[in-house]
């Protein structure tokens, strides 16, 4: 199986909003913006991006589900917009990346449209102004 690089979403972080309840479980919602490129496509994201993490009460459990929408032009030029939804569990074992996903993409490029049924996968990375999103389909 080869993984053919699509698209790195550069994520800057904003203020996030915390809950924790007394039995240890906790949310964290960080609000996001940035910007997007790749071989297919080019945009920004859209106000109203969010990653959403839940920490199970011992720490033992730490899910992380982010959604968000890209504005911006495909490889043809065309304006279009992207939808993704990643989905993944944060691993403290993991030594490369900070973790891995499993994103879902939703277009209206036509130029795109394989997108909307690919098998893809994701990876988190540290960046200066928060986290650098790779993500990957099987070709």
């Amino acid at each position: 199986m080869e993984w053919e690089h699509v698209l790195t979403v550069h994520v800057a972080i904003k203020t996030s909003i915390h809950l924790e309840n007394s039995l240890g479980d906790s949310v964290v919602m960080i609000p996001f913006d940035g910007h997007a490129e790749g071989k297919y496509f080019t945009g920004k994201v859209q106000e109203g991006g969010v990653d959403t993490q839940i920490i199970g009460r011992h720490g033992d459990r730490h899910s992380l589900s982010a959604r968000y929408m890209l504005h911006g032009t495909d490889h043809t030029g065309q304006e279009c917009d992207l939808f993704i939804e990643n989905n993944g569990e944060i691993d403290p074992k993991l030594t490369d990346v900070l973790f891995r996903t499993t994103p879902r993409i939703i277009t209206n490029s036509q130029a795109l449209a394989f997108l909307n049924n690919s098998l893809l996968a994701g990876e988190g990375l540290p960046s200066a102004s928060g986290v650098e999103i790779r993500i990957y389909r099987v070709v």
